[in-house]
């Protein structure tokens, strides 16, 4: 098949791009640059624009024939969009209308969506479903939120085709080692803790020691960025038999505290992490772990990398790879 995989120079995006690349498909990269990297995709694939600009979206699909678009174009922040919303619904809900009306146009009706747990909020169970009620408790997840809904509504009325997927927290790199997770500036936990032990970041730290969890700190659930690009891929082709939008949740079912995170890193480097601790951030809700059995059910979604050491493992080689 061939995929439009807009912000495909980015974390997941690239590595999106690396996994439909080596099953044979073909890809077209259309990233803005703001975020992503060049360097993390190959240069004869990228197009250089935004999906808030629908004349190069015109352009673009005019010159190409493609069976599905991947959006994965979104700032993340969750901190950024408390202190910014404004910026926040812009970029996340505006700009993906406008590439919906891209795709109505050209005539193209499969869409996977980035969505983000940030749509729960605060969890009312331990184990989150697809049923579970969606109360997000910052802007980044509202925006997220807004664009489910707007991929029903479209589903109904222009019969658009679209699975959501609900990631928990992406993390881990390419076994390559060629790509990995890099953000300016990098607010991820595994990718800072790594850093700390490179000394490529001046202090870590941990925000929030008094939450209501094992150890105080947060506890999060840790998907392989591969596993979640399978995941992708999946969606497509389940949407090749089902109408309508679909929402998926993305989670190894098991949390790891922000503590257990550092400890896992200390195993597998054997280095001492040194962090301080530090207030809770606004809007980060104590415990987000899913429940990812309806996208095992139905879409077949078999996670390869289960084990955090692994996931850890494979960040850690991506960052100690010596440069050429």
């Amino acid at each position: 098949m061939k995929f439009l995989v807009c912000g495909g120079a980015g974390y997941i995006g690239s590595h999106m791009v690396r996994y439909l690349l080596r099953r044979q498909h073909e890809v077209v990269v259309y990233d803005n640059l703001s975020t992503g990297h060049r360097e993390s995709v190959p240069a004869s694939l990228l197009v250089v624009g935004d999906v808030g600009d629908d004349v190069s979206l015109e352009q673009l699909f005019s010159l190409h024939r493609f069976d599905a678009v991947m959006h994965f174009c979104a700032l993340s922040l969750v901190g950024e969009s408390v202190s910014k919303p404004n910026l926040y619904y812009i970029n996340n809900v505006a700009r993906t209308l406008i590439l919906l009306e891209a795709m109505q146009t050209a005539g193209v009706d499969r869409l996977v969506f980035s969505s983000t747990a940030a749509v729960f909020g605060n969890p009312l169970t331990p184990l989150i479903t697809e049923e579970h009620p969606t109360d997000p408790i910052n802007p980044y997840g509202q925006s997220k939120l807004m664009v489910e809904k707007i991929l029903a509504d479209a589903a109904k009325a222009y019969g658009l085709r679209s699975v959501a997927l609900r990631y928990f927290n992406a993390a881990g790199a390419d076994p390559s080692g060629e790509i990995g997770e890099a953000h300016s500036p990098e607010t991820h936990l595994i990718p800072n803790v790594l850093r700390s032990l490179l000394g490529q970041t001046s202090s870590l730290k941990v925000f929030g020691s008094d939450y209501d969890t094992r150890d105080g700190t947060c506890v999060r659930d840790y998907v392989h960025v591969n596993d979640l690009a399978s995941a992708h891929l999946k969606a497509v082709e389940f949407m090749l038999d089902h109408e309508g939008a679909h929402i998926f949740n993305l989670g190894n079912g098991e949390g790891f505290s922000v503590r257990e995170v550092i400890a896992a890193a200390e195993r597998i480097t054997g280095q001492e992490v040194s962090y301080e601790m530090a207030g809770r951030r606004s809007g980060d809700p104590p415990t987000l772990v899913a429940s990812g059995q309806r996208a095992r059910e139905i879409l077949g979604w078999e996670p390869e990398f289960t084990d955090l050491d692994d996931i850890l493992s494979s960040a850690w080689d991506w960052h100690t790879k010596p440069a050429f």
